[in-house]
């Protein structure tokens, strides 16, 4: 239960696979990171001509990787529903014509999109590259994307032994007690997927931890102080470079122009936002630097290598 000033919302089902694939459109920068870039349902014709929709396409230009997305409810049944959904998703996706549509819509719309001409350039991607850089991202296998509203222990014995890696990330409906029109959802904070079999078991660990690192832990570890500087430089579209100043708190919050966030991602989005962009995302940890350079991501590596 979530209690909103006296309010409570009580967790609730989807209504329907639709209306959790309605979420996850809308909210798609928040669960792939905002390195990423979300197609929607479209039809993709398989070898033999016939066709499947899956929900989306993403493509994660920090990681360089491409997802294809299913989002499911977890009353369907794993083996008789989702898994043959699944496999025939995979099937449309292995298609090299499949592949090239999805290079060409996606150099049409950053062609017409300022947005995400700034996401391929925030990740050093020119202009003249971006066929290339889409064409190496699909060659590579997809993912399995899956948001869904509770995970099962059928699903994730399922998701081992998929040879296509498999995350999942958990996305919850909360509805007001008394007045279920009035309607919340949770997201998974900093993009993370509870489940993650892209990586061998070491390593999906390690993934999975750095999801869960906090400023604070790097504080209790002598990796940061209180009382330091960071500073985020950021040039918005037709605008002046800016150099947002922050200073860490004690509990591990981030004070920028007055105001503390819990996560350093929500201070870079707060510090891009004043300078003018419409962007909602932003990953935290790469954009915030100490004085010496070196950015929160290099220090989370360092404290994650102690544990």
């Amino acid at each position: 239960m979530l209690i909103v000033e006296g309010r409570k919302f009580v967790l609730k089902p989807f209504d329907s696979e639709e209306e959790l694939e309605r979420v996850v459109v809308e909210n798609a920068e928040y669960l792939f990171g905002p390195a990423s870039i979300y197609f929607p349902k479209s039809l993709i014709a398989t070898r033999d001509g016939t066709g499947t929709i899956p929900d989306g396409y993403v493509l994660d230009l920090a990681r360089r990787v491409w997802y294809v997305v299913e989002a499911e409810i977890s009353k369907h049944s794993v083996w008789s529903h989702i898994a043959p959904q699944v496999a025939k998703q995979i099937i449309a996706a292995s298609n090299p014509v499949s592949k090239q549509s999805l290079v060409d819509i996606a150099a049409d719309r950053v062609r017409n999109d300022p947005d995400l001409q700034e996401r391929f350039a925030d990740e050093g991607i020119h202009a003249i590259d971006i066929r290339r850089v889409l064409a190496e991202i699909l060659a590579k296998e997809p993912i399995v994307a899956m948001p869904i509203d509770a995970v099962k222990d059928d699903l994730k014995e399922w998701a081992a032994t998929l040879r296509i890696p498999v995350k999942l990330w958990i996305v919850r409906k909360y509805v007001e007690f008394g007045r279920p029109e009035i309607v919340m959802y949770e997201i998974p904070e900093e993009f993370g997927p509870i489940v993650d079999t892209a990586q061998n078991e070491e390593d999906s660990k390690i993934e999975l931890a750095r999801y869960g690192v906090t400023v604070a832990d790097l504080i209790d570890a002598d990796l940061l102080h209180a009382g330091q500087t960071l500073h985020m430089p950021y040039k918005p579209r037709n605008g002046e470079q800016r150099d947002y100043r922050a200073t860490i708190c004690e509990d591990g919050s981030i004070e920028l122009l007055g105001k503390q966030f819990s996560s350093p991602s929500y201070a870079a989005v707060y510090g891009i936002q004043d300078a003018g962009s419409d962007r909602k995302t932003v990953n935290g940890w790469t954009a915030w630097r100490l004085e010496n350079g070196e950015n929160l991501a290099s220090i989370r590596e360092k404290y994650l290598s102690q544990e």
